[in-house]
């Protein structure tokens, strides 16, 4: 019988997801600073794999550390946070989850978007406090609306199909336009803001889009304006948003990722035209699920010889 080959998790998983790969691998457990640190310095040169997600990739001690790796995957689709230029030099494959949590993700930055457009959380407070529609201004539509997208990928162009649905009007900002795509482009971020009424980031995070969304593109937003970010929290200055917010220059944002989780964002927790989730669009029973069986196809098709599924 064949021994099972070594694998690190770097990042957390239910417990049946715990067993369902520890089924196929020697799986080491861990999700925290301290566990992780323990099992790099205990068990690192016999890992061969290693599995993680975005936000907390894999530092270059840690890989360094490593000498028998061959597979680095990340849960879901973003990578930010591997060292892939050192993972190249070595010659390590890496996979991703890309698009086994699309269509939760999309789903989620619409619930955002019609929840800040129509005030939902607001008026369940005031439907609470007993406060009837009369005492209370009329919110906007969202059908109609022209929809801004910054980052049109995968789950980009899934947002923009659910618009469709809306009847709104799409536009986005990539580094440049999509070939055999529809909607319409512009070549800057702030002329997108100044064209649309919500802007939605589904953009990679990293350096090259770190406070993407400053003081400037939300003031061209304007304060009939609305911003979701379901992307990373880096994409957007906080404390350019919380003063835009404050000060009525933007009508309002919803906002799944945020510069200081785990923490919460400090400067929005106040302001009443927020609407703040924990990282969660990405979500769901079926998306994790589907996130886990796309590590364990990688992880085969790796070691199998035949190549991973979703490569980087």
């Amino acid at each position: 019988m064949n021994e099972r080959i070594p694998l690190l998790v770097l990042n957390s998983l239910l417990p049946a997801h715990q067993a369902q790969i520890a089924e196929a691998y020697d799986l080491v457990y861990a999700p925290t600073a301290e566990t992780r640190a323990e099992a790099v310095a205990r068990h690192g040169a016999r890992f061969r794999a290693v599995l993680t997600i975005g936000v907390i990739g894999l530092t270059p001690a840690e890989l360094a550390a490593m000498p028998a790796l061959e597979l680095v995957c990340c849960l879901g689709a973003g990578y930010e946070c591997l060292p892939m230029e050192q993972l190249r030099a070595r010659g390590i494959v890496t996979a991703n989850g890309a698009g086994t949590n699309d269509d939760c993700v999309a789903d989620h930055a619409f619930g955002l978007l019609i929840g800040i457009v129509r005030g939902m959380r607001m008026l369940d407070r005031q439907c609470r406090d007993g406060v009837w529609r009369e005492s209370i201004a009329q919110p906007p539509n969202v059908s109609g609306k022209k929809l801004g997208i910054f980052g049109l990928g995968t789950i980009g162009q899934k947002i923009a199909k659910r618009a469709a649905g809306f009847g709104m009007p799409v536009g986005y900002h990539n580094r440049k336009p999509r070939e055999g795509v529809a909607h319409r482009y512009f070549d800057s971020l702030e002329n997108l803001a100044r064209w649309c009424d919500v802007l939605v980031c589904a953009t990679p995070g990293g350096p090259a889009t770190r406070h993407a969304i400053d003081a400037r593109v939300l003031d061209a937003l304007g304060p009939r304006g609305f911003l979701v970010n379901i992307s990373r929290g880096t994409v957007v200055d906080t404390e350019a948003l919380a003063a835009a917010l404050r000060e009525g220059r933007l009508a309002g944002a919803g906002l799944d990722v945020y510069e200081s989780e785990p923490n919460r964002p400090e400067p929005l927790v106040g302001l009443d035209n927020v609407l703040l989730t924990p990282h969660m669009a990405g979500w769901s029973p079926e998306a994790t699920q589907a996130s886990v069986d796309r590590f364990l196809a990688n992880a085969a098709g790796h070691f199998s010889g035949l190549g991973v599924v979703s490569p980087i």
